[in-house]
């Protein structure tokens, strides 16, 4: 049996392979609230195989989202609107996950396929928040720097989203630490400058990530699991990196987080990022075996083979495709024929399997 078709135990669920769909945006919903094109996305890659499926980042609030067209959790019609898509993913053996975010200074943008611009108060967007009123570019507004009483407001938002995500049946949450949105902001000592306890000293630059995850960990039900996705790397001198992500999982772990989901970069749009292959496997590998909790890894992440020996090799404990799941959303069915590992087929698909 190759291993990246062994079964993965977490706290007490046990996902069937160690094929993980990562959250990727559609920017496809009206009012924060998904709909068929959801439906349709998450339950198509349920259906070809993977073990679990990561629901785009969605926003904690209307100012939380990247684009107006991105998800959110911050009312009832929400939650109902997520129960269909949560029970049609169950159906198919794979478990619902949803990544829990807020944009910050990144937020108020057009869809990427409008160029990604920039929204303005007053031409559909918004104030954005942000540790710091820092811009993220200089054509970007500048961010509302959040007051001490407003941070507390926005452990609560991720929170209730929290209880939401639970009420329409989702069996992992992810809080989104990474790519250069709000949590990751704080992390960054290029995007946080505070003076008071929420700055400065990497134990402060954390408090707030770590609010956030002990507060949605204590909300989440203790037979399943919480995961963080972290930016490993800001890949920009004297930025985040991987040292100071090892410590952080060990935090994380301290609080009862299970999984670290170590992405990298987003904080500072002109990095330069080597990208290639496998070029992000290192820092799950890294966190893994430093700070002694599961990781998952993402990241160019295209072959069977690949994915198999990222895990043999004791790298990772699941592997995240993002893209190649776009391509192929049955790639985990035809990844277990390349591995020469039978697995079932859908009933509806069973006369195409051989």
């Amino acid at each position: 049996m190759a291993k990246l078709f062994t079964p993965l135990k977490l706290r007490e669920l046990e996902l069937k392979n160690r094929i993980f769909v990562s959250p990727m945006c559609q920017y496809s919903a009206e009012g924060g609230i998904p709909n068929n094109w959801h439906l349709v996305n998450y339950g198509s890659r349920a259906i070809g195989g993977a073990s679990l499926v990561i629901v785009e980042a969605t926003a904690v609030c209307p100012e939380g989202r990247i684009t107006p067209w991105c998800t959110g959790l911050w009312s009832d019609a929400h939650t109902e609107a997520f129960r269909p898509i949560v029970d049609f993913i169950k159906q198919q053996g794979a478990v619902p996950a949803i990544q829990i975010a807020h944009a910050g200074r990144k937020a108020s943008c057009d869809a990427p396929w409008n160029g990604a611009k920039y929204l303005p108060v007053g031409s559909g967007g918004w104030q954005t928040v942000a540790p710091s009123a820092i811009p993220i570019t200089p054509a970007h507004g500048v961010p509302h720097a959040l007051t001490h009483d407003e941070i507390g407001g926005i452990v609560e938002l991720f929170a209730d989203a929290a209880r939401r995500a639970l009420t329409a049946g989702f069996e992992v949450a992810e809080v989104h630490c990474a790519h250069g949105y709000l949590l990751n902001e704080f992390l960054s000592p290029l995007s946080n400058q505070r003076t008071d306890e929420y700055g400065g000293s990497m134990e402060n630059r954390c408090r707030l990530p770590l609010r956030v995850a002990k507060t949605i960990r204590e909300i989440w039900p203790q037979q399943w699991p919480v995961f963080v996705r972290i930016s490993a790397t800001d890949w920009v001198e004297g930025g985040w990196d991987l040292e100071q992500s090892i410590q952080f999982a060990k935090w994380l772990k301290e609080i009862g987080i299970d999984l670290v989901d170590c992405s990298t970069g987003g904080l500072i749009l002109d990095a330069k990022i080597p990208v290639a292959p496998g070029y992000q496997t290192p820092f799950a590998e890294g966190v893994r075996k430093e700070a002694g909790i599961a990781t998952g890894a993402v990241g160019m992440i295209t072959d069977a083979h690949q994915a198999e020996h990222i895990l043999v090799t004791e790298q990772a404990d699941a592997v995240l495709l993002a893209r190649e799941l776009l391509r192929d959303p049955y790639w985990p069915l035809h990844a277990a024929r390349e591995l020469g590992v039978d697995v079932p087929w859908p009933n509806q698909y069973a006369r195409a399997k051989l």
